[in-house]
């Protein structure tokens, strides 16, 4: 399985763009779900949202689709992670369970001034829950220090069966280690000029990639800290275009998703 997304689907230069002029905003979930696999949410990152809320979110979209949640910066904006148990807690416990099979990866995104420091990285991992009310859960990280380039920062992802987000960005390291059962990508690297936000050749090359990723291969250029192969066995994989050219977003994701057809 393969699903290609944006961040979140309210963002009002995308009328006219995207939604059509006269869509009602109460129906852009709708629309952006029928031509979209998945969307990560980023409300969950800023604010507590309620079970009711993430009810109607799965009521609106196709009974294929999957969102991912950015974890709320509570539990990850902060010194020591290992303090982080009530947070990581409120946060699933506020009714991501009432998405069903619907509910993707978790996203959790640290401060790019957060380095990397093993023990306090492993003590916040072991607080992560491997299910909430019988579905199963799969965390994502996404370091945005270089001092996550680091050999034992995977080991610690790959024990605790975490994907290491790989990110396309001239901001942050891009690590391609594939430590889950899965695969994350947020790719930042859209441009406004080009109608499609990135090139055919590149979405084409972020084609091959996913595709290699699902087949459990290793894409062949993208920088891994550790070169030794994964685990072998298909994975399911989940492509953002995040940020760049950001009213390029929905254009780079249905150009992947017409390309992986």
């Amino acid at each position: 399985m393969i699903r290609v997304g944006v961040g979140g689907w309210t963002f009002e230069p995308w009328r006219g763009t995207f939604f059509p002029k006269e869509l009602p905003k109460t129906r852009e979930l709708e629309y952006a779900s029928r031509n979209l696999t998945s969307i990560e949410i980023n409300g969950t990152y800023y604010s507590t949202q309620k079970p009711a809320t993430f009810r109607r979110w799965a009521d609106e979209t196709p009974d294929d689709f999957v969102f991912s949640l950015k974890a709320n910066r509570f539990a990850t904006n902060r010194r020591v992670l290992a303090e982080a148990g009530p947070s990581v807690e409120r946060f699933i416990g506020s009714g991501l369970a009432e998405l069903k099979h619907k509910l993707g990866p978790i996203l959790w995104q640290f401060a790019p001034t957060k380095r990397f420091e093993a023990e306090d990285f492993e003590a916040f991992l072991s607080l992560l829950p491997r299910e909430v009310d019988g579905l199963k859960l799969r965390h994502a990280l996404e370091a945005r220090h270089e001092s996550f380039r680091d050999r034992a920062f995977v080991a610690l992802a790959r024990k605790h069966g975490a994907a290491i987000v790989f990110a396309h960005s001239e901001k942050y390291p891009a690590i391609a280690d594939v430590t889950a059962d899965f695969v994350y990508a947020r790719l930042q690297g859209t441009r406004e000029e080009i109608p499609t936000g990135y090139t055919d050749s590149e979405i084409k090359a972020w084609s091959a990639n996913a595709r290699a990723w699902e087949k459990g291969e290793v894409p062949k250029g993208l920088p891994r800290v550790d070169e030794r192969s994964p685990k072998k066995g298909k994975r399911d994989v989940f492509v953002y275009m995040i940020s760049g050219a950001k009213i390029r977003a929905p254009a780079a994701a249905m150009a992947l998703i017409a390309t992986l057809k």
